[in-house]
């Protein structure tokens, strides 16, 4: 099977996009924007760096946990397009799924991402061949939903855990468990705020 490229044939439409989402994201991190409703989406770097990782997945299913306005989607939609995949996205706040839903008008993927207004884990229990999973939720949400995914996780797949160093003294507990898990090999990855990638053996 040949695959196509990642970057070479980014849409302007999409470019446009994650051009705006940068900006409101820089905006919210200095205007006072509360907490929650912050996109506190990840870096560019972090987002191309998803996007190969996608890309290189086992044949399965591709989700994110925690949509937000869409920026990761993106990129994942990228990675998942390049092996002819599709990712599903979950996002709970009202607020980022309208968002959300207007960046996958304007960025031309609805063929690529399924957006999903509901909570992932009364979801996860019926994917049964997972091959990659961006986990960008909640932080007391992670090990919830590790547990529900790795089970379900294809040989070779991969799961990401955003914030794994900007959040890691509430995460330690979370990475040290990955680490124990024989199940999975992992990594800390100092790209953006840290990514844990974890990989089924």
């Amino acid at each position: 099977v040949r695959l196509r490229p990642v970057f070479s044939e980014i849409p302007l439409s999409m470019l446009a996009r994650m051009r705006e989402l940068e900006q409101i994201d820089q905006r919210d991190r200095s205007d006072g924007t509360p907490h929650s409703e912050r996109l506190r989406q990840v870096s560019p770097e972090a987002g191309r760096f998803l996007a190969i990782l996608a890309a290189i997945a086992p044949p399965g299913e591709c989700l994110e946990i925690g949509t937000s306005g869409g920026y990761s989607a993106m990129w994942i939609a990228l990675g998942c397009r390049a092996r002819g995949g599709r990712l599903i996205t979950f996002e709970t706040s009202e607020q980022k799924v309208r968002l959300a839903r207007q960046t996958i008008e304007q960025a031309q993927i609805s063929s690529t991402v399924e957006l999903v207004q509901e909570d992932a884990l009364e979801h996860l229990p019926r994917f049964q061949k997972i091959s990659f999973c961006f986990l960008d939720a909640e932080k007391d949400l992670y090990e919830k939903c590790y547990d529900l995914v790795v089970p379900r996780m294809v040989e070779g797949a991969l799961l990401i855990a955003d914030n794994a160093i900007s959040h890691q003294s509430s995460l330690q507990s979370f990475i040290d468990n990955t680490r124990r898990d024989n199940r999975v090999d992992s990594v800390l990855v100092p790209i953006g705020t840290g990514s844990l990638v974890c990989r089924r053996k």
